[in-house]
């Protein structure tokens, strides 16, 4: 192997891409493109009973979406595929048996009934369920006479009965870890598949991985990996485990407390730039007060020295931010294109792409998402069907109607209809009336609108236009009257 940066995701098919995938896979990528190197997507499949159909093209689909684009992989090819683990099997074959003659892996011919049975006994007598090694000195030639005859068997790697394993993690140090805690780990199954830890040091290799960056939740199988590497006479990639995931409780990231998928994210309408920019803050930091980022920023900043140990809070709240100063930095050409489709998605009418260029102006500080100019703005593209209640019985009062009446006469005669005139008018007509301004402002926006909160009042009047304000002031005092 030389000096070449070469990273992986290495995912199973067996869903929707999960939060913590995305982080694995953005981290991979990031570290890929800071140094120069090449980011590869292989598909672990062996497990056939957990595929999911459709699962690999919608990961594919997924990770093209947030810009975490693959050099090697499925539908791309590479110098070292096939890239999907169930064209691979012939390859993990042929290594066990590598294993099985050099007397580092063993048949075993167990049960599934004998298996559950030590399980039960162990847990009976409150020990750590594993495997007791009851076919790991049965003599080779009757092993490979019964394997040849077709007597179910599995194949599982002899790990060191005593002592104990030091490795090198890029984040955590030293990590040490007691042989006697490992289970003699099933290499290949009874359906001739590989299992993971096979599969996964055979590719590493033969593709040429530097380091492998991956979920914390499999440094206790750092130790079986690197004892394969060994029995093999490989030299090892560099290893770095990234920290867990965490509701806001401190309990690991699950479905069970709200969405994981980021399918979910993306179908409520968060920016992709905001998805990819609040997952690389899931662990990794740039070491000043910086939030905002874009892609090009993290593959510029992005090291692993900068990933923490700790367990990483998943915060919907900062998520939220994050995707409105995403929206902020979208220029106003690009958000109305989205608004305009959004707009033909709800059947509701728009003057001309101007118009909704100046609706996206004035929005766009009061945004979260894109959807909310439709969904919180959908009086700039149809009159308000209904009246905020909060708001009729805050500002509504009895003589509210004759007032409105009044005002959308006076603006009706104005010689110009713009922010300036529309503002003179109302000052001028409340101090006429002896109120407040306040008196006409808010029934006013409530009468426009239908709502009691929005941008500036004045501004929204005059890009709404004379007519329709003055036919919406009439209309909801003859309805709220």
């Amino acid at each position: 192997m030389d000096n070449a940066v070469r990273v992986r995701f290495a995912p199973s098919p067996t869903g929707f891409l999960h939060v913590g995938g995305l982080r694995t896979a953005l981290y991979n990528f990031l570290f890929a493109r800071h140094a120069g190197g090449k980011f590869i997507l292989r598909v672990e499949d062996t497990d056939q009973n957990r595929k999911v159909e459709g699962a690999m093209e919608n990961l594919i689909e997924t990770l093209h979406w947030s810009g975490v684009d693959y050099d090697e992989g499925p539908n791309k090819g590479g110098p070292f595929g096939p890239y999907i683990q169930s064209e691979r099997v012939a390859i993990y074959r042929d290594h066990a048996r590598r294993l099985l003659n050099d007397g580092n892996a063993y048949y075993c011919f167990c049960s599934p009934e004998r298996l559950a049975q030590v399980r039960q006994r162990q847990v009976e007598m409150k020990m750590p369920p594993s495997y007791d090694r009851h076919c790991r000195d049965l003599p080779r030639e009757d092993s490979m006479k019964r394997a040849a005859a077709g007597e179910p068997h599995v194949v599982r790697m002899k790990v060191p009965i005593g002592g104990e394993m030091t490795f090198d993690d890029l984040i955590r140090g030293h990590v040490t870890i007691a042989y006697k805690v490992l289970d003699d780990q099933v290499l290949l199954k009874s359906d001739g598949y590989p299992t993971y830890h096979l599969a996964v040091v055979v590719d590493d290799h033969l593709m040429q991985i530097s380091h492998v960056i991956r979920g914390e939740e499999w440094i206790s199988s750092t130790p079986k990996h690197i004892l394969l590497y060994q029995y093999f006479g490989w030299s090892q990639p560099a290893f770095a485990h990234l920290p867990l995931l965490l509701n806001p409780d401190r309990t690991k990231l699950s479905k069970r407390q709200g969405d994981v998928a980021v399918e979910d994210y993306r179908a409520k309408g968060y920016l992709r730039d905001a998805i990819v920019n609040f997952v690389a803050f899931l662990g990794w930091n740039p070491g000043n007060e910086r939030e905002i980022f874009s892609m090009d920023d993290l593959i510029k900043e992005f090291t692993l020295e900068r990933v923490g140990k700790a367990g990483a809070v998943f915060n919907i709240e900062k998520l939220n931010w994050l995707n409105q100063q995403h929206v902020r930095r979208e220029s106003n050409e690009a958000l109305a294109g989205t608004v305009l489709t959004l707009i033909n998605e709800r059947g509701m009418s728009v003057p001309d792409t101007s118009y909704v260029l100046r609706v996206v102006a004035l929005m766009k500080e009061r945004v979260t998402f894109v959807k909310d100019y439709v969904e919180f703005g959908d009086y700039f593209f149809k009159e308000p069907e209904t009246y905020d209640a909060e708001g009729r019985k805050k500002y509504w009062e009895p003589e509210t109607s004759g007032r409105i009446l009044s005002l959308a006469d006076r603006l009706h005669g104005l010689d110009e209809f713009n922010h300036d005139s529309i503002e003179e008018s109302v000052k001028a007509f409340a101090e006429q009336s002896g109120i407040k301004p306040a008196k006409l402002i808010h029934p006013t926006r409530l009468a426009v609108s239908g709502r009691s909160v929005g941008p500036g009042l004045y501004e929204m009047m005059e890009l709404i236009g004379r007519e329709k304000v003055v036919e919406r002031m009439r209309r909801a005092a003859k309805a709220l009257g």
